[in-house]
């Protein structure tokens, strides 16, 4: 039987707090540090060399891993955990920040993202469904929403209408997302560098209601 998905609060200390995720796949002390195994691996390591350092989750990307493996092949192993022999939770990156990092190759749009494969020049288009839709696909644990890293410095303007893009997206994330034992969808606080923005994206994400 899976166990559900919660968040539990278990001591606070100042503005620090300690919690514990409990997965499908496992528990998650927090706070918590993740490697990272961006396409499906931690680089120079074996799963069990991965599991004597103590760790609890994996952190993948939805970007890389839709361009390579793939989303067909992920499915054929029966999800991520399996293709890379790993039994303890995933989170995946929804792949914001390399949207940021390859923007010579990106065009944005409330629709979602244009981009082209920094692998052989596809074209692609990726919208905050579709995104939500892979992470399904690859069976992870916490999934993220899309979402849209600003560069800095920024003008509060831009900032601004990056940040309700941003929420928009995270609304129709939450509304494409499969509810399925054990699995959380988690938000992403946007705003850059101005405080009023970052307090109001983490109102309009909790009034969204995310895991």
């Amino acid at each position: 039987m899976k166990k559900k998905f919660v968040f539990k609060k278990l001591k606070k200390f100042s503005n620090a707090r300690l919690g514990k995720i409990s997965t499908s796949r496992g528990h998650i002390d927090t706070p918590v540090f993740m490697p990272v195994g961006t396409i499906a691996n931690v680089k120079a390591m074996f799963p069990e060399n991965i599991i004597q350092t103590n760790s609890k989750i994996i952190l993948c990307n939805t970007y890389h891993l839709m361009l390579r493996p793939g989303i067909d092949i992920i499915k054929k192993f029966g999800g991520i955990n399996n293709f890379m022999n790993w039994k303890k939770p995933i989170l995946t990156d929804s792949g914001g920040f390399q949207i940021m990092s390859l923007s010579p190759l990106v065009k944005l749009s409330d629709d979602g993202v244009n981009f082209k494969s920094h692998i052989d020049g596809k074209k692609i288009f990726m919208s905050p469904e579709d995104c939500i839709n892979l992470q399904i696909g690859f069976d992870v644990d916490i999934a993220m929403v899309l979402d849209e890293c600003i560069a800095y410095p920024i003008d509060h303007e831009s900032a601004k209408k990056s940040m309700l893009r941003s929420m928009n997206w995270a609304e129709r994330s939450k509304n494409s997302w499969v509810h399925r034992k054990g699995k959380g969808l988690f938000g992403i606080v946007q705003g850059g560098m101005y405080e009023d923005l970052r307090i109001e994206s983490a109102n309009m994400l909790q009034d969204i209601n995310f895991d």
